[in-house]
């Protein structure tokens, strides 16, 4: 059951979303789940099909969490040279946007960081943070992100138990409290939304306690919540990035690249994999009360707008011209692991073709009837 008391609420396993048509004003969210490399490169070819329809140009909001974030964060350093209200040249698309995910897919920085973490001075996150900072994102902060869409990055505060946001006009957790204008380093704010647990996991954040807008948080802000923020992967408490666009907007577009928890006829007993494999349990039950509370909402019109999923099978949108996606090879896709290691070409090219066709045809059936079909954007990779 829902409820009022924000307090409860922090307490319960799944955050009911609210369909309350008053809440939401007119505007369009596209949310990106998390997933590794796997996610981030999915959601390229997404961001592909949404950049050639002229969709990508309607959004109001990106709200991401963990490798979505770094889709996200790469396109809204991008934006304003993709001239996305005008998408006739998808050489800007492919040269600020597409080709350096690319670049990070062709780098494992999740093995080096980790072995750096152990091996030398600083933590594991700082490591991965090093690396998106070398091939991604330099020094550039929250405040380089365009004013609109709003991205947001979201990451989950381990002490509050509730989700923690980054974005340019300011970063908040509504239990500690809000900072505006934050120069918080793009690399850091990925780092803190794909910090996956429990390796990577956490990502601290020292912060001066004054640069906190007064009474701005719900019960606690004050020291250590304000000064030492201690962060997880965003995927922790909201796996598909809905709340931040959900709460607000009557269309959303949800991208979900999340992994699928596989069978084990002998689960490890030992209670560090056990607890792993407990964690993965939980993590995959929510995603799946999510998804059906999302695709009802549709159903019920609630909300406006599609679901589209890694595991989806492209027949079951009914389209005559859907791309050719036979479903043995998608769910080969979707099975890639969970990491930040790196991929081989083929690999990228067949994951961007298959976000963009799910895409395609989730957008043709369910958003924009008047869509032409797209085609792959690596014809001879197909999926």
């Amino acid at each position: 059951m829902p409820t009022d008391n924000p307090i409860r609420r922090t307490k319960d396993p799944v955050e009911y979303l609210s369909t309350d048509h008053e809440e939401a004003e007119p505007g369009v969210a596209l949310c990106l789940s998390g997933g590794g490399y796997r996610a981030m490169v999915f959601h390229a070819g997404v961001i592909w099909r949404l950049y050639e329809s002229g969709w990508l140009a309607k959004l109001d909001r990106v709200s991401s969490v963990s490798g979505g974030s770094i889709t996200a964060a790469v396109l809204g350093l991008a934006w304003d040279r993709l001239k996305a209200d005008t998408p006739t040249d998808p050489a800007l698309l492919i040269e600020h946007f597409v080709k350096p995910i690319r670049n990070l897919a062709g780098e494992t920085i999740d093995a080096w960081g980790i072995v750096g973490g152990m091996l030398l001075p600083g933590t594991i996150s700082e490591k991965i943070q090093a690396s998106y900072r070398k091939h991604l994102f330099g020094d550039a902060t929250l405040q380089d992100l365009v004013d609109k869409p709003r991205f947001v990055i979201n990451a989950t505060n381990v002490q509050s138990g509730v989700l923690w946001r980054f974005s340019k006009p300011y970063m908040r957790d509504y239990r500690v409290g809000e900072v505006k204008a934050p120069h918080i380093t793009l690399a850091q704010a990925v780092t803190a939304s794909s910090a996956f647990p429990p390796v990577i996991s956490p990502m601290i954040m020292e912060l001066d306690p004054t640069t906190f807008t007064p009474n701005s948080g719900d019960d606690l802000q004050r020291e250590p919540y304000t000064k030492r923020v201690v962060l997880s992967d965003g995927g922790v408490y909201d796996n598909l990035g809905l709340e931040t666009a959900w709460k607000r907007y009557d269309t959303i577009l949800v991208s979900d690249a999340g992994g699928q928890l596989k069978p084990e006829e002998e689960p490890k007993e030992d209670w560090a994999r056990h607890s792993y494999r407990v964690l993965n349990l939980i993590d995959n039950q929510v995603r799946s009360l999510r998804k059906r509370q999302v695709i009802q909402s549709y159903c019920d019109k609630a909300r406006k707008g599609a679901y589209w999923g890694i595991r989806t099978d492209i027949a079951d949108y009914q389209l005559a011209d859907s791309l050719p996606c036979p479903h043995d090879r998608t769910l080969t896709l979707a099975a890639t692991p969970t990491r930040l290691k790196r991929m081989d070409s083929d690999l990228q090219e067949r994951l961007i073709n298959w976000g963009y066709a799910v895409c395609d045809a989730a957008l043709r059936k369910h958003v924009d009837t008047s869509l032409s079909k797209g085609k792959f954007p690596y014809p001879n990779a197909g999926v």
